[in-house]
């Protein structure tokens, strides 16, 4: 994957920890399978837009601050 990949994985990770929140807690807010979550985290996927609104959601905070 490209380094954008990996530049959102990175900023998703982060935002996760700032929370408190581990890779699992994530995953079910989100509704998606942990391991997923973690190919996210990095940068094995390009997520959609959709899925970028939901994470953002649930680490409530804008897309925006999320891409790198």
């Amino acid at each position: 994957m490209g380094n954008l990949a990996k530049d959102l994985g990175r900023k998703i990770r982060q935002a996760r920890k700032e929370k408190g929140l581990s890779q699992d807690v994530l995953a079910l807010i989100c509704r998606v399978d942990r391991s997923y979550m973690g190919r996210i985290e990095r940068g094995e996927v390009n997520i959609t837009i959709e899925k970028l609104y939901q994470i953002a959601e649930s680490l409530e905070c804008s897309p925006a601050e999320l891409l790198p």
